[in-house]
């Protein structure tokens, strides 16, 4: 998603995928139960960063169901974090109790949040750079960074041109939904992403490949909670979706297996060669 077509899915309300629009709380369920959150080396590599230590107070902008942010308060972080979707804080929250975490968990956008300036050490953003409005976003970025802070986006995605039972679930995601533009990623992590171009300066940059496991059921909630199916599709879609799914995982796969996704991550100064906080 651009940056034009992020800023126009907000002000009509919320994201928008091949001219559908996502509604992550249909999905909150799926999300919560089957999307499963990085791994440790994620979390381990950003610390030997300067990224989520104790006592750090890191924003959790996208925050979904809060498995990012629930993990860094896990190691010891101060935690805050935000999503449009009421029903994905909800889970969030839920989750959070039920593990005993703490976590300021709030309904609100990454382009407007309701926090004082300088108040975080990090603002990180899993999976979900790309429906921000880039310049609002970068802009409360800023705001709400101490000096020195850093912003991070991170993403953990499945490879459809390396691993044959993601590329097939993909088809099935097409299959039912032909306006998700999601599929086919290259796997390619870029240097700089285009977005950051004289907007920020990267700190630090990394990548690595994991093997996923998952059990049929737990795949099929994965897939739902996809935002091309269980965000955008009506009730009776995602059931056909999910059946025509199973039907396929029955016949070529194990009742368990793994799924190849790659993990990156990005640590920025959010702020333009010359600039930076006062």
């Amino acid at each position: 998603m651009t940056a034009t077509s992020a800023a126009d899915a907000a002000s009509s309300g919320g994201p928008i995928d091949g001219g559908r629009p996502i509604d992550w709380s249909l999905t909150s369920s799926d999300y919560a139960t089957h999307r499963p959150g990085p791994p440790e080396r994620l979390y381990a590599l950003l610390a030997a960063l300067g990224v989520g230590g104790a006592e750090q107070r890191i924003l959790d902008l996208g925050t979904g169901t809060g498995v990012v942010a629930r993990e860094l308060a896990r190691r010891g972080a101060i935690v805050s974090g935000v999503d449009v979707a009421a029903g994905q804080i909800a889970a969030a929250r839920s989750a959070a109790a039920a593990e005993g975490v703490a976590v300021d968990f709030v309904v609100a956008a990454a382009e407007a949040c309701p926090f004082a300036a300088a108040s975080f050490d990090a603002v990180v953003a899993s999976q979900c750079w790309m429906y921000f409005d880039v310049e609002r976003t970068l802009a409360e970025v800023r705001r709400l960074l101490r000096p020195g802070g850093v912003l991070v986006t991170t993403h953990f995605s499945w490879l459809p041109r390396v691993d044959a039972i993601a590329r097939a679930s993909e088809a099935l995601v097409l299959a039912a939904n032909p306006a998700w533009q999601g599929s086919d990623w290259s796997g390619r992590i870029a240097a700089e992403p285009a977005w950051a171009e004289r907007r920020a300066r990267v700190r630090a940059m990394f990548w690595f490949d994991v093997d996923v496991p998952f059990s049929r059921t737990s795949w099929r909630g994965r897939m739902r909670a996809c935002r091309g199916v269980g965000a955008a599709l009506a009730p009776a879609e995602v059931a056909g979706f999910d059946a025509a799914l199973a039907a396929w995982l029955d016949v070529n796969v194990p009742e368990r297996f793994t799924v190849r996704h790659r993990v990156d991550a990005h640590v920025f100064d959010p702020w333009p060669e010359g600039g930076g906080a006062a």
